[in-house]
């Protein structure tokens, strides 16, 4: 079986981090890796984490630049074969990894299962993310609609020679990475739901639309990283 690197940016995350790295730990091999991006934080997250006592976990100081940066530097420290993406304050259900793992083949580069969005206690809000958003692999769909999201993605180590750095004008680092993928094999979509991805007052990440202004923009900056990624794939 490949080996797995967990790669997750943390920022003032002492009130879910626990939850989340303990839903994570169950399913890894003793070989496996998580790497903790921590930025700059106000809290306790550091003596939380180091309360799980788990020699798997390594934490590196973040870049204090934003969560593109953070999720950069912790995806370049990753050492194994296939790099799950994760938040600080999700849940991975059961079977996650090893139902991700079994979906890459030779040409696969990037995995993504559907999500359950909860509310803090876990109430369902939404059964599917990938029916509210239209998911789909692919440049154009995911220009015109981008629905790749970072913490239900896995992707070969291969392919950070082309992510990092992550372009500064892309809007999210998980609509970055799902473009390399679409652009250096095959994209693979798992129709079931492995997390449950949490919605509360602190997320980084969004799940509605801009204004149309906005929305323009991220399609142009999304363009202008597509001929970027072009150009680093001819070196």
């Amino acid at each position: 079986m490949q080996s797995v690197s967990v790669a997750m940016a943390s920022y003032n995350g002492e009130k879910y981090i626990k939850e989340q790295l303990e839903s994570i730990l169950k399913q890894l091999k003793d070989t496996d890796e998580v790497i903790i991006s921590l930025d700059p934080s106000t809290d306790a997250t550091e003596q939380v984490i180091a309360s799980l006592k788990d020699k798997r976990i390594q934490v590196i100081p973040g870049p204090g630049k934003g969560v593109k940066k953070n999720f950069e530097n912790a995806i370049i420290h990753c050492k194994n074969d296939i790099i799950f993406l994760s938040d600080q304050d999700d849940i991975w259900l059961d079977g996650k990894v090893e139902g991700v793992l079994s979906a890459f083949n030779e040409d696969t580069m990037v995995v993504m299962h559907d999500a359950t969005i909860v509310d803090n206690d876990y109430k369902v809000l939404m059964p599917s993310f990938f029916k509210m958003k239209n998911v789909n692999t692919g440049f154009i769909h995911n220009l015109i609609k981008n629905g790749y999201i970072g913490c239900c993605m896995a992707f070969r180590r291969e392919l950070v020679k082309y992510i990092v750095p992550i372009p500064t004008k892309i809007y999210m680092h998980d609509q970055w990475i799902g473009m390399v993928g679409d652009e250096c094999g095959e994209n693979v979509l798992i129709q079931k739901s492995y997390l449950y991805y949490r919605r509360h007052g602190d997320n980084v990440s969004e799940i509605h639309h801009g204004t149309i202004l906005e929305m323009l923009v991220k399609r142009i900056h999304a363009l202008e990283a597509y001929f970027e990624l072009k150009r680093r794939m001819k070196k």
